[in-house]
């Protein structure tokens, strides 16, 4: 198969993209993971008991499940794992995940030091407690996702930053790191002691193939046996949708422009509007032919509080005045901004199109900059443009998920914009179990995002389309879009 590019990380505390978290999903579970209707299933853990109205889960491990050197994996290893996910020194991303936790966020921060005081807990080898500040209706979900899988403290400090490397690593899950060519190709191989049962498939081969036509090239040669959005594309899919082993789903996945907000010219929210006034969404499922539906809200189709009325409709004529307001008739005087977006055909096309667009609508010419998928993770951190492509794909199936990346204390929020009323309103549905009212919250929040603040602006939500060779099956793609292997198997085994 083709990742596409190198994994920026196969630290789990670290990553913080789809390529890095396709490669860990295969060499590691956790507590729990998603059924087949995206509610959490029992992996590690055998059971979990909610008590004092859901602010404490006791989570019961199985006795029967080993790391790769045949030691067992204990509560403690998960205790370790989210603390150095909190720590303010692992710098990760994501530790905002974990603060529903009791202390969590203090931790992190720095205004408690004793990471004792941090809500989570091994009792025994076998049982983990987790108390929360408050309940949360969608906590179980966040176990299913990569960066609360289990870490084995005496590896990590004893290798540091390398102890991800083949050879050094311990993982638990169906299949193990045999080689990691960095640039070029990533080995697994199955581990006969997973204790879900070895896996059907030996080995897998996956490569970091950039250029979609060469991927294409190698599957229709039979040296691919799966191909995703990676590899095919965009003109070919159209053909590609009559051969056996496509298929397309519908992810729970945004695609969006953020702005710098902290810079000029986009810390005036006027021109922030008026850029996305100018743009006009019902072109790109016409260009990128995968199924994209256009969007102006941020909530994707199928999530709780999805609200496509929320967000700003195309409308040059709004975007012109708003322009002029700020000080730029028909774009006169404006600087010099860049649009960047990480190397990939379908990036190109949007803003190229987008370009246009703003040239057209604004009378604004932005310069275009890509980079390749690791450097330019970097730059968004170190020096981000003033306009930058991202996507989000769900962790877990809430708008927590998708809401909360945009909060002040976000790792994951690189537009610099903060609204503590905002952040208010995520507080509020976080705690609140009735739908209905969290839905209220919600829509309120949406409007602050995509209408009143605007630090980014919506564009798509995303279609994943795949080929499996004929000769596999078990490979289901759900909305989640997580690409789990350990069910591959050819046709003909394990069938009846």
């Amino acid at each position: 198969m083709n990742l596409g590019t190198e994994p920026p990380s196969l630290d789990w505390s670290l990553a913080t993209d789809h390529v890095s978290f396709n490669v860990i999903a295969n060499l590691m579970v956790g507590l729990t993971e998603f059924d087949k209707d995206l509610k959490p299933a029992p992996v590690i853990a055998r059971s979990w008991d909610i008590l004092e109205g859901g602010q404490k889960i006791l989570f019961h491990l199985r006795d029967d499940v080993t790391w790769s050197d045949g030691k067992k994996v204990r509560a403690q290893d998960f205790e370790y794992s989210w603390k150095r996910l909190l720590n303010p020194k692992t710098a990760s991303e994501y530790a905002y995940f974990l603060f529903d936790i009791l202390n969590a966020e203090e931790y992190h921060q720095g205004k408690v030091s004793d990471e004792n005081l941090v809500g989570v807990k091994a009792r025994d080898d076998l049982t983990l407690e987790v108390q929360l500040k408050h309940p949360a209706s969608y906590f179980l979900s966040i176990t299913t996702f990569e960066v609360t899988y289990p870490q084995r403290q005496d590896i990590v400090e004893k290798f540091g930053p390398k102890w991800t490397e083949p050879g050094n690593i311990v993982t638990n899950g169906p299949f193990l790191l045999s080689s990691w060519k960095h640039e070029n190709e990533i080995h697994l191989r199955a581990n006969a002691n997973f204790f879900l049962g070895k896996p059907a498939i030996e080995k897998v081969e996956m490569f970091m193939i950039n250029e979609k036509s060469t991927a294409l090239a190698l599957y229709e040669q039979g040296q691919l046996d799966f191909i995703d959005n990676h590899s095919i594309p965009i003109l070919e899919k159209p053909r590609l949708a009559k051969v056996p082993g496509f298929q397309r789903v519908p992810q729970l996945r945004g695609y969006y422009y953020g702005f710098v907000t902290d810079r000029k010219p986009f810390d005036d929210v006027r021109v922030r509007k008026a850029f996305s006034l100018a743009t006009d969404r019902s072109v790109f499922p016409k260009i990128l032919h995968g199924g994209e539906r256009p969007a102006i809200s941020w909530i994707p189709p199928g999530m709780l509080a999805h609200n496509p009325k929320i967000g700003l409709m195309y409308n040059p004529p709004e975007a012109r005045k708003l322009l002029r307001e700020a000080g730029y008739p028909e774009g006169k005087g404006f600087p010099q901004v860049t649009l960047g977006y990480n190397t990939d055909e379908d990036h190109k096309i949007v803003a190229e199109a987008i370009q246009g667009m703003w040239k057209r609508n604004l009378g604004v010419l932005v310069r275009l900059d890509n980079q390749e998928w690791k450097v330019y993770l970097k730059k968004l951190n170190t020096d981000p443009p003033h306009i930058f492509r991202l996507g989000w794909g769900a962790d877990y199936p809430d708008p927590d998920n998708f809401m909360k990346l945009f909060t002040s204390l976000s790792g994951n929020n690189n537009t610099r914009w903060k609204n503590p009323r905002y952040d208010q309103l995520l507080d509020s549905a976080a705690k609140e179990f009735d739908a209905r009212k969290r839905t209220r919250l919600y829509d309120e929040a949406q409007k602050i995002l995509c209408e009143n603040d605007l630090p980014i602006m919506p564009l798509f939500t995303a279609v994943e389309t795949t080929v499996l060779n004929p000769r596999f099956t078990g490979l289901e793609f759900n909305s989640m879009g997580r690409l789990v292997l350990r069910h591959v198997r050819p046709k003909g085994t394990g069938e009846r």
